[in-house]
């Protein structure tokens, strides 16, 4: 394994280079990966070659964290302010692994007034395998509550050759026409604005192209599926996303969002999601 300090797009970051071949960079603004290469040479997270590399902006693409607030469900910034500060490398991670820390400080406080660590692990237990673990802890001295999710933009060659399977059965809320119902289809497939919440299912679901599947596996402790996708139309609105760039991801991300986490002093969670890339079975008849 090699672990070594880079920059990213003028930012400081962390590379691994994991002893399976895979190969993963970390952003230390927002503990954000920003990249996974997969051992057969395949990049499988999206970032946007818009993304804003400030040091404070929230950075479009690859895997932010939200926390303590998913979306505007709450009176923090959007998706929270983890993914807007700097955290800290934690050395002597355990092997193809990558161990980045957040805690409470005046900064937080200021805007959400209780006392937490975050330690995110990002591990590369086998060849073309991703998993992200974020653990949160409660260091103060009163319980409190929290929304959170590992928001994965996956990279997709082409949007209209893509099938994601595994959530026919599973309650819905579609957020862009505010309607609940269960998902009836087996296969979904995507070309406009896509934004719905899911019941997340017990068994992992399967992204599929013909470049190759990705199945995605999340904790019993993310409850919800977000599955989102901006369309053209939004996508064009959106400042740090090129107009095409709806084409080439597709956001499946492991979430505890509809009923916040309780945590009680001295007690935490974990929350993780694993990304298995596997050969391709796709077929058009499918």
């Amino acid at each position: 394994m090699s672990l070594r300090e880079i920059t990213a797009q003028g930012q400081p970051a962390v590379e691994l280079s994991a002893t399976t071949g895979d190969q993963v960079t970390v952003a230390v603004h927002g503990g954000h990966v920003l990249s996974w290469r997969s051992a057969d040479g395949a990049e499988r997270l999206y970032l946007s070659p818009k993304a804003v590399f400030d040091g404070r902006a929230a950075i479009r693409g690859g895997v932010p964290v939200c926390f303590p607030q998913f979306n505007q469900r709450g009176p923090l910034v959007k998706h929270g302010f983890a993914r807007n500060l700097p955290w800290q490398v934690i050395p002597d991670a355990a092997a193809d692994t990558v161990i980045l820390g957040l805690t409470a400080s005046d900064e937080t406080l200021a805007v959400w007034p209780e006392h937490f660590q975050l330690r995110l692990s990002v591990h590369v237990p086998e060849a073309n395998v991703l998993r992200i673990d974020l653990q949160v802890r409660n260091t103060g001295t009163s319980p409190w509550s929290f929304t959170a999710a590992l928001h994965s933009y996956l990279q997709v060659d082409d949007l209209a050759d893509v099938q994601l399977q595994g959530l026919q059965g599973a309650a819905r809320w579609d957020a862009v026409r505010d309607e609940r119902s269960t998902e009836g289809r087996e296969v979904l497939r995507f070309g406009e604005e896509f934004d719905s919440v899911y019941a997340a299912p017990a068994h992992p679901l399967v992204l599929r192209a013909a470049s190759g599947e990705l199945r995605v596996t999340a904790s019993p402790t993310c409850p919800e599926t977000v599955v989102w996708n901006p369309g053209p139309a939004l996508c064009a609105r959106l400042a740090d996303m090129p107009a095409d760039g709806w084409r080439h991801m597709l956001c499946v991300e492991a979430a505890a969002i509809d009923t916040p986490v309780e945590l009680a002093p001295g007690s935490e969670v974990g929350l993780w999601q694993q990304l298995d890339a596997r050969p391709s079975s796709f077929s058009s008849t499918s």
